[in-house]
């Protein structure tokens, strides 16, 4: 025991060197995400996220958007406790049947307009639970999705220019809406 502690001593760690942050990439991103969400509903964007059944993987990275480095907070983008305040329901892992309903009640709840985001490889077709017994598969056989991002689990800068993106299609969709809400 004496001689793996006096290794550990002297040899560096195994793990990796962090990349190193882009700041301001991140910043403006984030910034973009809350500029097209006040275009979009006339105000900042409220996010709900629903864990249909997954490993807790992308929980972990939605989770990371909170953090010092990503702090949505400050660009007006939140995480909400009830689905009735929820712009975007931010669906994780394979809809398992004990989940499903409670999925699409939280869908219901959510009031219009609303976007559902699948988050992650196991939300987008269940991924490596596909077919499994337990699952119905992904968050399409439950509710309507409106936004796949794909990944195992998908980095947090994914998840904001999956956002950015969702709502840059809907004020393309419906160019009069968000005029209105701009005012």
């Amino acid at each position: 025991m004496r001689k793996i502690l006096f290794e550990s001593l002297v040899t560096d760690p195994l793990t990796e060197r962090p990349p190193s942050p882009d700041d301001a990439a991140i910043a403006e991103l984030a910034a973009a995400v809350d500029r097209a969400a006040r275009r979009r509903l006339g105000r900042s964007l409220a996010i709900r996220e629903v864990d249909a059944g997954s490993c807790n993987g992308c929980e972990l990275e939605i989770h990371a958007l909170n953090n010092a480095f990503y702090d949505l907070e400050r660009f007006g983008i939140r995480f909400v406790a009830s689905p009735r305040h929820a712009d975007v329901l931010l669906v994780t892992g394979p809809v398992t049947k004990n989940m499903r309903e409670a999925l699409e009640r939280t869908y219901r709840a959510t009031p219009d307009p609303k976007w559902v985001v699948a988050v992650g490889d196991c939300a987008v077709d269940g991924g490596i639970f596909a077919g499994s017994y337990a699952c119905v598969g992904g968050v399409a056989a439950a509710v309507p999705v409106d936004l796949r991002i794909r990944g195992c689990p998908p980095t947090p800068t994914a998840i904001l220019k999956g956002l950015l993106a969702l709502l840059d299609a809907s004020a393309a969709k419906n160019p009069e809406r968000s005029s209105k809400a701009g005012r």
